[in-house]
């Protein structure tokens, strides 16, 4: 792996502080996963420099690095840990560079500060979110526009939506794609992926989506879709549709799409999928379908391709960026086009096969050590446009 020494050779080593408190969640889903896995590879891409990881809370794992260049600042607050117990924190000791990963820059933050903006789809869909939630959303995005020294972004859709909506210069703009959890393979072991099945109530034959359940995710769609099959007799009557996830807000649309079903019997909510089931899960599915409204990234979908899980996805935002030929696409509005897809793959092993292939390739050129690469060069520019006072 390419070592950083730029900065090191121009300036010296830096510290590099970052907000981890979205990476020590009990629970990790798309954002808390996306904050450990660069976290780490930036630390172990990072040797030249020090690295301040702020935490909220301690880890419940093992998972966040640890050692030397690397120093854990664990400073618990009750409410408004950002904007007053981290702001305050890096107000008194500020590091060379601040970077926010998976949240908010402080109100009050070092003027070299760096943020993940992951996406918009509050503004493409508000229905999806509380009225709470929208404003936060929408200030906290601005904020983070405004504030950071450079914006990372996970994909061109992102950062399309940022200069369509706020009027961000592009420039002001850095693509860095994420990857998927790390060290995804397809599971071919028929004991474990059974015993993955009796725990999260599978069967033998499954649909699978894996992710937060909540409006945006469009999964009332796919539930009707899966329906329409069961209804005509287009899937073999054991297959299952298994939503798997913890519930978001506003669920309640979900639950009537199921009892309205007709065959909710053969639907399965197991709820929050373990890490370390996760690749057999995927492994044992007749496909993953995300039918996504809005994705700024999905990061499920190459989940699934590491895996060799044929992949159904909509169209939509940033998905066909991640998707490219491996993966059959609709309209997330088309609940007869995702219907005909799940046909497909359920009739056509050779589809199946080939969307495995080609998943699996696509998949690999996605890393977290490509994404820290670049990260870690926008967070030395950053500091070293603020070591000569620009």
């Amino acid at each position: 792996m390419r070592r950083s020494t730029a900065y090191r050779q121009d300036r010296g080593a830096m510290l590099i502080g970052i907000d981890a408190s979205r990476a020590v969640a009990a629970e990790r889903t798309g954002t808390e996963n996306y904050c450990l896995h660069l976290i780490r590879a930036l630390v172990e891409l990072g040797s030249a420099h020090r690295f301040r990881l702020y935490l909220n809370e301690p880890p419940t794992d093992d998972a966040l690095p640890c050692g030397d260049g690397v120093e854990w600042r664990l400073i618990p607050f009750p409410r408004l840990w950002t904007h007053l117990r981290l702001g305050w924190e890096v107000t008194l000791r500020p590091p060379d560079v601040l970077y926010v990963p998976s949240h908010v820059i402080p109100l009050i933050h070092p003027r070299r500060s760096v943020a993940t903006v992951h996406d918009l789809g509050y503004l493409y869909y508000p229905e999806a979110h509380t009225r709470w939630s929208r404003w936060y959303l929408g200030w906290s995005t601005r904020h983070n526009a405004r504030a950071s020294r450079r914006v990372i972004v996970d994909s061109l859709a992102t950062r399309d939506d940022l200069v369509r909506w706020y009027g961000v210069d592009p420039a002001k703009t850095v693509v860095a794609y994420p990857a998927g959890v790390r060290d995804l393979a397809p599971v071919a072991d028929p004991d474990k992926i059974a015993s993955v099945r009796r725990r999260y109530d599978t069967g033998e034959r499954y649909v699978l989506y894996v992710g937060t359940l909540q409006p945006r995710k469009n999964l009332e769609t796919l539930v009707r879709a899966f329906a329409q099959l069961a209804r005509r007799s287009l899937l073999p009557r054991d297959t299952r549709l298994v939503l798997a996830g913890r519930r978001g807000w506003l669920t309640e649309e979900l639950d009537a799409a199921i009892a309205a079903s007709g065959c909710a019997e053969r639907i399965v909510l197991p709820g929050y999928v373990a890490g370390e089931d996760l690749a057999t899960l995927l492994s044992g599915a007749l496909a993953f379908v995300m039918p996504s409204w809005y994705e700024g990234f999905g990061l499920p979908v190459l989940e699934a391709m590491a895996c060799g899980t044929p992949v159904v996805c909509s169209r939509a935002a940033s998905l066909p960026e991640v998707a490219g030929d491996a993966a059959l696409l609709f309209d997330p509005a088309d609940e007869g086009g995702l219907a005909a897809a799940l046909a497909r793959l359920a009739a056509e092993p050779a589809l199946r096969a080939e969307l495995a292939l080609r998943g699996l390739r696509r998949a690999r050129a996605f890393t977290w050590e490509r994404c820290a690469e670049i990260v870690l060069a926008t967070l030395e520019e950053v500091a070293s446009e603020g070591a000569r006072g620009t």
